[in-house]
């Protein structure tokens, strides 16, 4: 049988092909997201659930000129592989090829850029604002996820649009609960009684007849109050209705004539509405449906068994040493909480978890209440452990200044993934926690330079009487050797590694591997490198640095962090409050910029964050010192 896909240019493609043909597309679809995944890695059990959706939302929308959402990001592949993207495919989340989310600049059909949850509401009705004062008429979509719907933005913006009553189409893709069928013919027939003028019509004319007829009024009202009982008891979303919004649903996901029809009738409908699709994770592939969590967001695997593929040999990652760690200490430690926003396995705490149900709290995607709640158990007594990705600490900012800081709490934020992330992108990439968190007042930051210091960290964080921070890489470690004793590292005590004349190497985190391997290149050229290991962002171990820097009188920082606020301009900062501008510093780490995705190999290499990079940045500095002492003979030598 002839390929469907290949003939799906774009979109209006699908308008030409039956509900038998669509079945079919669906499946090839499938196909191609499992062959395509099992190389690149990517989001594939979201992806696998929204086929038949997908299709649906493009059948009835055209996403050329009605702007589709997509809540979180990461369930756009099918929409890639629709709107004019099949040839790319193959590229997905490699360096230089599609990416794992919407992009604006990379089609017209991706309206917004979406890699954090629970904003496509918002941005919804800011489009659909847009359009109402401009006057144009187009749909505007928000295609959000029950987990993103744990975010309280999500409310903020529903409530919103509700008030506002504007025409705002959300589509609520539920894959966690059943299909009833019971409940789900009752509330579809419900639904298209609602959406039936000739319903409409008739109630206006029943309530017109009652105003006119004595106690007419009085039996209006009465009937008013029993329709809403009833409407409570039977009817589903009732939430949504207080909140404004005309409730759809629940409807079959993987129905495409089902949940065409419904769109259909929201399409149709004035005011906000909220379509209810019920979907399965991972459907149409065993490995994803039988386990969901591991097939969100996995790497390369073998299409027949679904068996992650895996480096033989490989260390431990980081977040496997931090889930460790964490039982380790609480098994000593009946105060250790841990917390996390929706990332159980992703942070490490799945097993955590599983030991101490009643010290666990998966807050969903609400990392606001996360840090809030923390700052409440620390306030309490206890030692909360906030474990959340760099890049989505960043939405609870004013919890950690306002609610932990302020108060001076111990509460320990354990950053996973900092730094360059990789496949998924700017949205992603954990490289400003250093400067959004160095600015607050009793803030400690700490970053270890390999899997072992990182639970000695820990460790030193749980223990510390006020708030802290430690940030690691996603990915193995080092493969150094594990300590069985855990000890604590004195607050803002750095670690000389290796001893230098020439120039000082000044790294944080996993940049002290790459520190120590240029160090070794430069002493084979005749160069003497000291290397630092900072160990603290916050406080910096002062008295060592201006040891160093003024002995040396040329420092390198390196971090894998934006440039802009972060170790390295605490570096510089501390040298001006000590007067040795004198001092020749450079800084390596990421400009001014939002780092595009790749492999972390790539990109560390792309902005010097490797051995051979630093070796080029000391060398030119060295070679700009040179010729500056010799001027600076040459006009001692004529006075």
């Amino acid at each position: 049988m002839a390929s469907i896909l290949k003939t799906i240019y774009s979109p209006q493609d699908l308008q030409n092909l039956d509900y038998k043909e669509l079945q079919c597309l669906a499946r090839e679809i499938r196909e191609t997201l499992i062959n395509t995944v099992s190389v690149t890695g990517g989001h594939l059990a979201p992806n696998l659930g929204v086929v038949e959706l997908t299709i649906a939302i493009h059948r009835v929308f055209n996403s050329a000129v009605d702007r589709i959402i997509w809540d979180v990001g990461h369930q756009s592949y099918v929409h890639k592989l629709l709107t004019g993207r099949q040839a790319q495919f193959s590229t997905l989340r490699q360096y230089g090829g599609l990416s794992g989310f919407p992009k604006r600049d990379e089609s017209i059909h991706d309206a917004f850029d979406t890699g954090h949850s629970s904003t496509s509401i918002s941005a919804a009705l800011g489009m659909v604002l847009a359009r109402d004062l401009k006057g144009e008429k187009y749909s505007v979509v928000a295609v959000i996820g029950d987990g993103s719907m744990t975010g309280g933005m999500a409310f903020e913006a529903l409530n919103h649009a509700g008030h506002l009553k504007k025409n705002l189409i959300v589509i609520l893709n539920d894959n966690e609960m059943s299909i009833a069928p019971n409940v789900g013919a009752l509330s579809s027939y419900l639904s298209s009684l609602r959406t039936d003028p000739k319903y409409s019509r008739s109630k206006d004319e029943i309530a017109e007849l009652l105003q006119k007829i004595p106690h007419g009024p009085k039996l209006l009202k009465v009937v008013d109050r029993l329709k809403d009982s009833l409407k409570y008891l039977v009817v589903p979303g009732m939430l949504f209705e207080e909140l404004g919004f005309t409730y759809l649903g629940p409807v079959d996901g993987h129905d495409i004539k089902a949940v065409t029809t419904m769109l259909k009738q929201a399409k149709n409908l004035g005011g906000p509405v909220l379509v209810h699709v019920l979907t399965k994770k991972g459907k149409g592939y065993e490995p994803a449906e039988k386990n969901p969590d591991l097939f969100h967001g996995v790497g390369p695997f073998d299409v027949v068994t679904g068996a992650i593929k895996k480096i033989p040999g490989a260390p431990p990652s980081y977040t496997q040493i931090f889930g460790q760690t964490m039982i380790n200490l609480a098994k000593q430690d009946d105060k250790i909480i841990g917390i996390t926003a929706a990332m159980p396995s992703g942070t490490g705490l799945n097993k955590f978890a599983q030991e101490f149900p009643n010290r666990y709290f998966d807050v969903g995607i609400a990392e606001q209440h996360a840090v809030t709640m923390a700052a409440g158990l620390a306030a309490g007594g206890y030692r909360p452990v906030v474990a959340i990705y760099s890049t989505f600490l960043q939405r609870a900012y004013d919890q950690v200044l306002h609610d932990v800081c302020l108060q001076n709490l111990p509460v320990t934020f354990a950053l996973d993934r900092a730094g360059l992330v990789g496949d998924d992108g700017p949205t992603h990439h954990g490289v400003f926690d250093l400067a959004y968190l160095r600015n607050i007042p009793n803030m400690v930051i700490m970053a270890p330079k390999d899997e072992n210091e990182l639970q000695h960290m820990l460790k030193t964080a749980v223990y510390h009487n006020a708030p802290t921070a430690v940030r690691y890489p996603r990915g193995a470690g080092e493969g150094v050797a594990i300590d069985s004793q855990l000890q604590t590292i004195p607050i803002g005590q750095a670690e000389v590694l290796w001893d230098g004349e020439d120039v000082v190497l000044l790294a944080i985190g996993n940049m002290v591997p790459e520190a120590l391997k240029a160090a070794e290149n430069l002493r084979a050229q005749g160069i003497s490198a000291a290397v630092i290991n900072a160990r603290y962002v916050k406080p910096l171990d002062e008295e060592l640095i201006l040891h160093y820097a003024a002995r040396t009188g040329h420092l390198v920082t390196v971090e894998e962090h934006v440039l802009m606020g972060g170790f390295g301009s605490a570096v510089l900062e501390l040298l001006e409050r000590a007067g040795l501008s004198e001092v020749k510093v450079k800084r390596i780490g990421i400009p001014d910029c939002f780092v595009e995705h790749g492999k972390q190999k790539i990109l560390r290499a792309n902005y010097g964050l490797t051995a051979e990079g630093i070796v080029e940045t000391v060398l030119a500095g060295e070679q700009r010192l040179h010729k500056k002492r010799k001027r600076i003979k040459a006009v001692w030598g004529r006075e």
